[in-house]
């Protein structure tokens, strides 16, 4: 144990040389701000001098059965028992396997007079800045959970990731809590969350009962907002998918059980991205419709006496839902001139739907009246549902070109323009649309809020129109 102190004190006597060292330096600018630096998988991070109560190295940690992961054990600080994090695990980095007792880096950190240990590659130096460049964090930037980042800093040709620990223990007080009147109290994931076969060992400091109820309440709104603005940033940067009147029901639905699903609601990739809008897709999109889809369809569309009924199509992908459209209409109106104006920005696409093929399947199934059979064996639409459509390499933002239409259907398309493009193409829906026409949208889409527009819900499927 004597070692273990003097080994520890060499160590803090050692920040407080690198802390001099920093003082000395502070001759260009005026410093107000100061973090002690360190590694993670050779990317420089940092923390808030004012929360490091210490460095030391060592490894006799005692191990503490149902913990977390990233929980290496108890370590015994000079008569006080602290917990013992690995930073590195925390936030899903590898870490080469640990051999027993090796020596560990280590950061004794204080947060609400609870003290932490946090492992760490490599202890660098203290470093001495001006407050005021602190930028804040990137969605996407760095390979960890964008709500433990406090902020990016430059010094000497070097970026740091500023860590926000009170949000890595958790330690936030809420507004409301404040409210009550319990701004004092350390309200935190504590030892016994973090470590609860330690709690008889480490019991925690400053748990008041009134604090823990109001924590089991509600999470802070505050950081539930932060939370569900990081994950609309991703959707943009990742899927370009535009958060926004639009979609803004179904996306905080999704969220709501996206965190119940997730110990992390960041979405850190295409495919988190992609598992996010799983659900946002409309039925059949971008395949062929079956029969009950069909069916649902059939029954929104309203009754409509007019000798031609023309139909706006944007974002017709590779045509499965333009042709299925067009054989729907058919049925709906058999003595009506249809004309769809399908639209696509993707040219391959748009070039090759005129020459779909109808698997047989589908051929023998509802499309059967409108499909032929050619030489080849292979089934296709007939000349007439053919001559319904016409697909033009098209941007849904500029349809100048086209004229009245009956009916707008443009499923999954809004969500993926820019807010200023929705604003635009909506325009452009009230425009062209006539006074009886119904626009479809997609299922995680509405013009309901905050609009002129009327809804109509039939069976499971809603159309909107003019007011």
């Amino acid at each position: 144990m004597e070692n273990e102190y003097t080994e520890t004190t060499q160590q803090t006597d050692d920040l407080t040389m690198m802390q001099q060292e920093a003082d000395e330096k502070e001759n260009v600018a005026i410093v107000d701000f100061k973090m002690v630096t360190f590694s993670l998988a050779g990317k420089d991070y940092a923390i808030d001098i004012m929360q490091v109560k210490e460095i030391a190295k060592t490894g006799r940690f005692t191990y503490v059965p149902n913990t977390l992961p990233f929980v290496l054990g108890v370590y015994n600080l000079r008569g006080e028992i602290i917990p013992i994090i690995d930073l590195r695990l925390f936030f899903n980095i590898e870490v080469p396997p640990r051999q027993d007792n090796a020596v560990e880096n280590m950061l004794i950190v204080n947060v609400e007079d609870q003290l932490f240990g946090v492992v760490v590659d490599a202890i660098d130096k203290v470093v001495g800045i001006q407050k005021s460049s602190i930028q804040p964090p990137h969605p996407l930037f760095g390979d960890i959970n964008i709500k433990y980042i406090q902020g990016v800093v430059e010094s000497n040709n070097r970026l740091y990731i500023l860590l926000d620990i009170e949000r890595i223990f958790n330690a936030r007080i809420s507004a409301k809590d404040k409210e009550n009147g319990i701004d004092n109290v350390y309200v935190n994931t504590s030892v016994q969350e973090i470590m609860p076969g330690a709690a008889s060992q480490a019991p925690a400091k400053g748990l008041a009962a009134k604090a823990q109820q109001a924590q089991a309440k509600e999470a802070p709104q505050k950081n539930i907002d932060q939370d569900f603005k990081f994950v609309a940033e991703e959707l943009k940067n990742l899927k370009k998918f535009c958060v926004s009147d639009i979609n803004d029901k179904w996306v905080r639905a999704r969220f709501e059980q996206w965190a119940k699903e997730r110990k992390d609601t960041q979405l850190q990739n295409e495919k988190d991205a992609d598992d996010f809008l799983a659900p946002f897709w409309s039925p059949c999109n971008g395949q062929w419709w079956t029969k009950q889809y069909a069916d649902e369809i059939y029954k929104l569309l309203p009754d409509n006496a007019a000798k031609q009924i023309v139909v706006w199509n944007p974002g017709c992908g590779k045509g499965y839902e333009s042709f299925s459209l067009a054989c729907l209409l058919k049925k709906r109106y058999p003595d009506a001139k249809i004309r769809i104006y399908a639209h696509e920005v993707d040219l391959l696409n748009v070039s090759n739907a005129p020459l779909l093929t109808v698997p047989d399947a589908y051929a023998n199934d509802w499309y059967a009246p409108y499909v032929t059979k050619k030489v080849t064996g292979e089934y296709t639409f007939t000349q007439e549902i053919k001559d319904i459509i016409m697909f033009e390499y098209h941007d849904c933002t500029n349809s100048n070109s086209l004229p009245m239409v009956d009916i707008v259907f443009a499923r999954d398309i809004l969500s993926f323009l820019p807010v200023e493009a929705q604003n635009m193409v909506v325009g452009d829906f009230d425009e062209k649309l006539k006074g009886n026409g119904i626009i479809i949208l997609g299922a995680g889409e509405s013009l309901g809020k905050g609009s002129n527009w009327g809804e109509k819900t039939v069976g499971s499927l809603t159309y909107f129109n003019k007011q």
